[in-house]
């Protein structure tokens, strides 16, 4: 990041690689399984490098790794230093640096610095004593009392995983604060001790051993407001309210971002992506990016992928279906950005924070229409501007938990919470609506295996182990060896989608974005323009984003006689009247050259 310069004319004079590569977010445990324990691990993923490579894949991110208890998946590190040892050890990930490296492609880890696991030794000083030199480093409050003398919380927000953000400490007689579980307490941003140790410890120790960058976890939460006081109440039902303008976007962040850039960032050349969550306006946004401020290359805002939730603080898991016109809207809001500009953008419609996106976005009712939906979507993330992220499943389209599972099958900790808060209320319909959502939008959808063959537990572990997460039911049917070799399949959509973005790179990462017929709720059209390179080179995708026959756009009258079809996701008959007719969920691309 450090050597890229910035001409108002030229744009950027050494296009940095993070702009056009592909990114794919591996999450280890659910990747492969190299050794039959049903955990996924390091050498599982070094021995499917060349399948990441063959996709097209030019950055591997790997979500958390370290050392940790696993109360939130890895998000609650233990030590920084060391790897949690079912995934396996630091010479693992020496190899894994190495072996990708070989194959031209680099390797970000998930960098999780808002807060650690209370079993750190950190936070085990810190609670040591109130005159303990760490005590600081989180961040402690006295109890109050109400009217009846019963001690409460410092605040009334709620936490990110239902309940308070505040845990009572036995030992010092404080409340720490903890803006996701109790066994998450925050790390106190505002002591300049602590962010030294956080830059050390957990980011120089990494990029010294040759990790390309960070993925860096809820990168806007690190500055609290310090006056700690209750959030306004808009759930009289509940004594946690919700309060996202108490802790994000706060009085220090772009301090402290500019301060991680200056001292460790810019040095490694190392490449940054943060996680941004209620910042839904694009001018917040642009100060996180812009290469001027020197924060951040890009950052994930989340309007669109939560499209269907509930409110974040609130209700979350109770669904909200929506129009393809408000899908739309959210795509142009976020493709502010063109090959022009300072700042930059990214392109994903799946996490592991966020169900698949062709059961969200798609169609997975039949085999006919998840294999044509999810070509699809593939479609439309490919061309649309700014950096794409891809997440293991997501080019074989995977799916969805089965409808019949019950609770039981799910693992998340934020899943288990608002349904044991849904159960406490004792309201049978906000159980039943909880459950509903769930099925729809639970992290646990994203989290099950890999789904690599037809053999016993879909490849992903040897026959005989028990997976920590059930296999999908439809493992036989939708998984890589089958769609391999398969030219009509999903996987081989994604291989040729990927290619064309890189060839149409000028249009496709780095053009403008113009929204055709915004208020249609079947066809999703957009034309694309090549502004860096300066020419006249334009695209038209229009996407059938229903079950019926639908007539596209009229690409005739945008591109002239010149219109030339360079991708279907279908057959790609003849334009009518200079029109498509489109099949249902199929996608197509012209361009004027």
């Amino acid at each position: 990041m450090g050597s890229i310069s910035w001409d108002r004319q030229n744009g950027f004079t050494n296009e940095p690689y993070w702009k056009d590569a592909t990114f794919y977010q591996v999450y280890p445990a659910s990747f492969k399984d190299s050794n039959g324990d049903g955990w996924g691990d390091l050498p599982g993923l070094i021995s499917e490098l060349d399948y990441l490579s063959d996709l097209g894949v030019d950055v591997i991110w790997v979500s958390p790794i370290f050392d940790s208890p696993q109360k939130d998946m890895g998000y609650d590190v233990r030590d920084y230093q060391k790897i949690y040892a079912p995934y396996g050890s630091i010479e693992d990930v020496d190899i894994l640096l190495r072996e990708s490296h070989n194959r031209g492609m680099k390797v970000i880890l998930d960098l999780v610095v808002n807060h650690t696991s209370q079993e750190h030794e950190w936070f085990q000083e810190s609670r040591s004593s109130k005159d303990n030199p760490k005590r600081d480093w989180y961040i402690w409050k006295p109890p109050r009392y109400d009217a009846e003398g019963t001690r409460i919380p410092p605040t009334n927000w709620r936490s990110y995983f239902a309940g308070p953000t505040w845990t009572f400490d036995e030992h010092t007689r404080e409340y720490y604060l903890h803006l996701y579980a109790s066994d998450q307490p925050d790390l106190n941003w505002d002591n300049a001790s602590c962010r030294r140790a956080i830059y050390d410890n957990t980011m120089r120790f990494w990029l010294d051993r040759g990790v390309d960058g960070f993925r860096i976890d809820t990168v806007n939460k690190y500055s609290k407001r310090q006056d700690f006081v209750d959030a306004p109440v808009t759930d009289p039902s509940s004594p946690h309210q919700s309060a996202p303008e108490m802790w994000c976007n706060g009085p220090r962040i772009h301090e402290f971002i500019h301060e991680m850039n200056r001292d460790v960032l810019a040095p490694y050349e190392a490449v940054s992506v943060g996680e941004l969550s209620n910042t839904p306006d694009p001018r917040q946004v642009r100060p996180y990016v812009s290469a001027r401020a020197q924060e951040l290359d890009m950052v994930f805002e989340f309007s669109l992928i939560r499209l269907g939730t509930g409110n974040i603080l609130g209700p979350k898991y109770i669904y909200q279906p929506f129009p393809l016109s408000k899908m739309k809207a959210l795509t142009q809001k976020w493709q502010f950005v063109d090959g022009t500009d300072d700042a930059w953008t990214t392109v994903f419609v799946e996490n592991h924070d966020n169900a698949r996106a062709v059961c969200r976005f798609g169609d997975s009712s039949t085999p006919e229409l998840w294999n044509k939906s999810a070509k699809t979507i593939a479609l439309w993330q490919v061309t649309l501007t700014g950096t794409l992220f891809l997440y293991q499943g997501q080019e074989i389209g995977m799916t969805n938990m089965p409808s019949s599972w019950g609770i039981e099958e799910y693992k998340d900790v934020e899943s288990t919470g608002f349904y044991e808060e849904a159960v406490q209320s004792g309201d049978p319909e906000l159980i039943k609506k909880t459950l509903h959502g769930l099925g729809h939008l639970a992290r646990d959808h994203s989290r099950i295996p890999f789904q690599w063959d037809a053999s016993p537990n879909a490849g992903f572990t040897r026959e005989g182990a028990t997976p920590w997460m059930r296999v999908h039911d439809e493992y036989k049917s939708i998984n890589v060896a089958r769609q391999r070799d398969d030219p009509d399949s999903i996987l081989s959509f994604y291989k040729k989608a990927l290619t064309l973005r890189k060839q149409h790179r000028d249009l496709f990462v780095f053009g403008s974005f113009t929204l055709l017929d915004p208020e249609d709720e079947s066809v999703f059209s957009y034309v694309k323009r090549d502004i860096k390179g300066h020419t006249d080179k334009i695209a038209v995708v229009t996407l059938n984003m229903s079950g019926e026959q639908q007539m596209g756009t009229d690409v005739a009258s945008i591109l002239g006689s010149e219109a030339r079809l360079v991708v279907s996701t279908q057959d790609g008959s003849k334009l009518v009247d200079g029109r498509p007719v489109l099949k249902p969920w199929e996608g197509r691309v012209y361009v004027n050259y």
